[in-house]
């Protein structure tokens, strides 16, 4: 993917109000069920016994609803990887420096990154989009959409403006739907923010809510010492900007992340224009959950792909009454997730379309 002047667009705020936003939340739609219906009818009439393909013929059948349409494939498959920094890495709560993120911007764009690996393994595209990371970067595939150059402290205030918010958001519902433009039938979410777990947390600890101490586990690899140390901070970010954590939006720019935002904008857009969306881990559940309170029909267009090894994910899923299609005890983050996913999801419409019926294979039925 080459780099074009129209990547480079600066983010205005003022591009996106919330009144745009609560407009979109409301064009948001339930999946068919009558097309969920008749996906099932193929599928029970399969040379195989009936619901003996699992998930698999569950995603199949999911992904049809999604669409509207029986025929669906997954032809073009593209992750969105977005890149952003954390004004909160201050507080010592991250194993890796800020720096880090840019690192890894390089590395997405260089193909050596696991969520490209992981990628090519299932045909997957990945586009990775600078939203907020802390310096400037200049390379080629990469998609500029800056909205700040990395958030603010969460523990001595909000991470950014409401209408920060706003704009990083439209990025995402942007960058979906130049995606699904460009033919994608399915998306995948992915991040990367070196400190990004601990607004992650303390979205969860707003939102469903549940005590910090649930939400909060070793992100990159902290010890024990350093988790405690992180569970102070949230709670300290949750105590200066409790006015603004009782509802979705300001609680997101109060205690959130750029890419965060980007990657609720995404799976916004993609329930808006009936794609399938499949959430990576921990920090892409965060944006999601925000998602999901901004619309409740969102879920219908989710797929959860993994429960991460970060122990307030599984808080997140029984709360949320929610199951991910994978326990792989992932932590990575970047779409590698949502990579392993997409496949599955492929692999549920292939048996849909290419395993014949009793009647096409002239099996007895039972």
């Amino acid at each position: 993917m080459s780099t074009t002047p129209d990547n480079q667009t600066e983010v205005k705020p003022a591009d996106f109000t919330a009144a745009d936003l609560s407009s979109l939340c409301q064009a948001i739609t339930p999946a068919d069920a009558a097309v969920l219906n008749r996906a099932q009818a193929r599928l029970d009439n399969l040379t195989k016994p009936q619901g003996s393909l699992g998930k698999l013929e569950m995603l199949a059948a999911r992904t049809c609803a999604i669409t509207g349409r029986l025929d669906c494939r997954l032809q073009r498959k593209i992750i969105l990887t977005f890149a952003a920094d954390h004004g909160v890495t201050e507080e010592g709560i991250s194993k890796f420096p800020p720096e880090v993120t840019i690192q890894m911007i390089h590395n997405f764009l260089g193909g050596g990154a696991g969520v490209n690996v992981l990628a090519r393994h299932v045909g997957a595209e990945v586009r990775v989009i600078d939203v907020g990371a802390a310096g400037e970067v200049a390379a080629d595939g990469l998609i500029s959409r800056k909205v700040r150059p990395g958030t603010a402290n969460i523990a001595k205030g909000p991470a950014m403006s409401q209408e920060e918010a706003l704009a990083a958001i439209k990025v995402g519902l942007d960058t979906a739907r130049e995606a699904i433009a460009d033919g994608a039938e399915i998306l995948g979410t992915g991040e990367m923010g070196i400190g990004n777990t601990t607004p992650s947390a303390a979205l969860f600890a707003a939102l469903l809510p549940v005590p910090v101490n649930l939400v909060t586990g070793l992100g990159t690899g902290i010890d024990q010492q350093a988790r405690q140390r992180k569970v102070e901070v949230i709670e300290q970010a949750l105590k200066v900007n409790h006015a603004q954590l009782t509802q979705p939006l300001p609680a997101l720019a109060a205690v959130g992340g750029l890419e965060i935002a980007a990657i609720c904008g995404v799976i916004l857009q993609a329930a808006k224009s009936r794609v399938p969306v499949v959430v990576d881990g921990f920090i892409s559940s965060a944006a999601a959950l925000v998602a999901m309170r901004l619309a409740p029909l969102v879920r219908d267009y989710c797929f959860f792909s993994h429960m991460s090894a970060e122990q307030g994910h599984k808080i997140f899923f029984q709360e949320m009454e929610l199951e991910p299609l994978l326990h792989l005890d992932l932590r990575l983050g970047e779409g590698t997730g949502a990579a392993l996913a997409m496949g599955l999801v492929d692999a549920g419409l292939k048996i849909m379309h290419e395993m014949a019926t009793f009647g096409e294979a002239g099996v007895s039925q039972g």
